[in-house]
């Protein structure tokens, strides 16, 4: 079984702010091939299903942000049993909104809750970013900026982006990280 991780952060404080961008991505995931996230278990909630004739677990930790690596070593340990199984998708403020990235791994880029999970579980695994940044951060507190809702004025530039951080993931599923990256980077 594959795992596509959604990172953000738990409570409606935080529903729809930059930094929730992975759930988003996982929720319409999960909307589009009528699956629900509402089973609860490894310090989150998850959904499991087939994906492009993939069986898939779509999982969101429901610790905060900077502890997400505690619901995915729970959930890796359990659930993981392939190699390259396990996609993280996340929101990237040094990328522009609109714009997303897939990666076969790497290092956390100054992510927290990617350094919390490569902490806990070492850093093999695919991330996909989802560009939140905006030239208004030079001046802005990162902390504030990605905690912020996003301006109605980019709703359709966000909205765009999921369905290709979707379309993204269902690529990396179906057939494999390179052909994602050749496809959306």
């Amino acid at each position: 079984m594959k795992i596509i991780v959604g990172l953000g952060n738990p409570g409606l404080r935080y529903r729809h702010t930059r930094h929730n961008a992975g759930f988003m991505a996982v929720e319409l995931l999960a909307k589009k091939h009528r699956m629900s996230l509402k089973k609860k278990g490894f310090g989150g909630r998850y959904a499991v299903g087939r994906i492009k004739g993939e069986e898939v677990l779509l999982f969101e930790p429901m610790t905060f942000m900077n502890l997400s690596g505690d619901a995915l070593a729970s959930i890796c340990s359990s659930r993981l049993d392939e190699e390259n199984g396990l996609l993280v998708i996340t929101d990237d403020v040094d990328l522009p909104l609109g714009k997303i990235r897939i990666r076969k791994n790497g290092s956390s880029g100054g992510h927290n809750g990617l350094r919390s999970i490569i902490d806990r579980i070492g850093s093999d695994f695919a991330r996909l970013r989802i560009g939140v940044g905006d030239e208004k951060l030079l001046v802005t507190d990162t902390a504030d900026f990605v905690l912020s809702r996003f301006p109605r004025k980019d709703k359709g530039v966000l909205n765009e982006c999921l369905e290709a951080a979707a379309e993204c993931a269902e690529t990396w599923l179906s057939e494999s990280v390179e052909k994602a990256m050749n496809a959306y980077n």
